[in-house]
């Protein structure tokens, strides 16, 4: 049976028909107006059913958009700072320069000669060292530390013709104090001949 009582809508806002300009606008990290920086270490180390979804939108978003000509995009780490806290070389890589002009005081100028008004408020990219490392453990598995072998599992033996006694470890550098003078063997002197005994 049908209810005269009008469909009661749910609770909250209308579900959003750009969800993912929506979040990219929600300024997350590695995102600006126009590009989505994903670190691919990152991405590898996902736990697996995460990247099985992300290999496959992936997938679906590169098949869908394959005719296009794809350039080669370089991405530079970078960080903001104003114009005024830069040195010579990196006021060179934004394209401005430094001067002392003929009252004496300091101008900042564009690549072509331009004055850059209000310099303390100007706000640039600048690189940097990628703060992300560039290696990250699979998250699915359980890797024991490098150069150590894994709890259960045999280790390897001495190399066949190698010294059956301890490593000699690592190389500790030169000894402290003089060297030792090794003891010297006493000269040896040459045996001498028997001399003959004549008989008259």
């Amino acid at each position: 049976m049908f209810t005269p009582d009008p469909i009661q809508r749910p609770a909250g806002p209308p579900a959003s028909t750009t969800p993912t300009r929506d979040y990219l606008s929600s300024q997350p990290p590695g995102v600006d107006q126009h590009y989505a920086v994903l670190p691919r270490s990152l991405v590898e180390a996902m736990p697996l059913p995460w990247q099985q979804q992300m290999a496959h939108l992936l997938a679906e978003f590169h098949r869908s958009y394959a005719h296009l000509r794809w350039p080669v995009y370089r991405v530079v780490p970078s960080r903001r700072e104003r114009l005024v806290d830069l040195d010579e070389d990196q006021l060179a890589e934004v394209g401005a320069i430094a001067e002392i002009d003929s009252d004496g005081e300091l101008v900042y100028r564009d690549r072509y000669g331009k004055r850059i008004e209000d310099p303390e408020n100007r706000v640039v990219l600048v690189s940097c060292l990628d703060p992300i490392p560039a290696e990250f453990a699979n998250a699915t598995q359980n890797t024991p530390p490098r150069g150590f072998p894994p709890q259960g599992h045999p280790q390897p033996g001495p190399h066949p013709g190698s010294h059956p006694g301890p490593h000699p470890g690592p190389y500790q550098g030169p000894p402290s104090g003089p060297l030792p003078v090794p003891p010297q063997a006493p000269p040896q002197v040459p045996a001498q001949a028997p001399r003959k005994k004549w008989k008259w």
